[in-house]
């Protein structure tokens, strides 16, 4: 059966929200679940040991616990922290830069996160040859694109597909949400606590057009592809990355299971859904069209 995922937390929240968070998660059907800062090294909400219990708790939950890296190092104590991320000798990680490929090759296998980019099959073979046992599918690749990658797929190498959630498009050694308010990078005074879904932008029309969230950029509408999950076991795509939000995940989640078991068709689970999305879906990248477009397709 296709496994779900729940992927890193892109969001700053205070500490007892995020761990309050990942309770409730403990208890719900996902069945990996990915860990640790990836937007912005100074968020210090929770430290090292805080994300370990974290982990301990939905490990012991039955969960397949991932340690997520940085995709923007800055700084040589970001360098530090990758170091020690990608020796922890207990738990997989995930690779958003090709730094921490280079750490974690030939030491332990990896999965090979979204913002590695990987767009053609000489790439994913090299990655699997450096260790890779995962990829995430890049979120602008199409259906199609996919089923090209799926074909040449190396023995082995299992596929993640970003199936919901505000998609993550850029990184930008400027943080936005300080800008936002007048403020420089350095004394951002962590702006980006006081928007725990990120902050909205819009076109001079009132348009909704992207999420702030700190350094990264992200759409302002909603990702979803609970209605292509039929599509993506056809593919034989092993597992469906879900995004937090600051509400309503449990449901989110339920309603994911719920296609995946056949308990709930697709079209009915996707229209359920609408009132527990923070803005309006989107999909069109799956089907090669633009990224805010949205269609109903049941087959491949």
């Amino acid at each position: 059966m296709l496994k779900l995922a729940l992927g890193p937390l892109l969001y700053y929240w205070p500490r007892a929200k995020v761990m309050e968070f990942y309770e409730e998660i403990a208890e719900t059907p996902v069945d990996i679940v990915y860990l640790g800062e990836t937007v912005c090294s100074r968020r210090h909400e929770l430290r090292a040991s805080d994300w370990l219990e974290v982990a301990a708790l939905l490990q012991n939950c039955g969960k397949e616990v991932v340690l997520s890296t940085l995709a923007l190092i800055e700084s040589s104590a970001d360098l530090g922290t990758q170091r020690k991320l990608t020796a922890n000798g207990q738990f997989h990680v995930e690779a958003n830069d090709m730094g921490a490929v280079h750490m974690l090759s030939g030491q332990s296998r990896f999965i090979a996160g979204p913002h590695l980019n990987i767009y053609n099959p000489p790439t994913l073979a090299l990655l699997h040859g450096l260790g890779a046992k995962r990829w995430v599918m890049p979120l602008e690749m199409s259906r199609d694109g996919l089923r090209h990658m799926q074909d040449s797929r190396p023995p082995g190498m299992e596929t993640e597909v970003f199936a919901f959630g505000r998609m993550p498009l850029a990184f930008s050694a400027r943080c936005f949400t300080a800008r936002n308010r007048n403020l420089p990078k350095d004394d951002c005074r962590f702006s980006c606590i006081d928007h725990p879904d990120g902050l909205l932008m819009q076109t001079r029309e009132k348009q909704a057009f992207l999420i702030l969230n700190g350094i990264q950029s992200q759409s302002a509408l909603v990702y979803n592809l609970v209605a292509e999950l039929e599509q993506m076991q056809a593919l034989g795509v092993d597992v469906a990355r879900l995004s937090p939000q600051s509400s309503n995940m449990a449901g989110i989640i339920a309603a994911f299971d719920a296609v995946r078991s056949g308990a709930t068709p697709p079209r009915s689970a996707a229209e359920a859904m609408s009132p527990l999305l923070p803005a309006e879906a989107c999909n069109g990248y799956w089907y090669g069209k633009p990224g805010l477009e949205y269609r109903m397709e049941q087959a491949a």
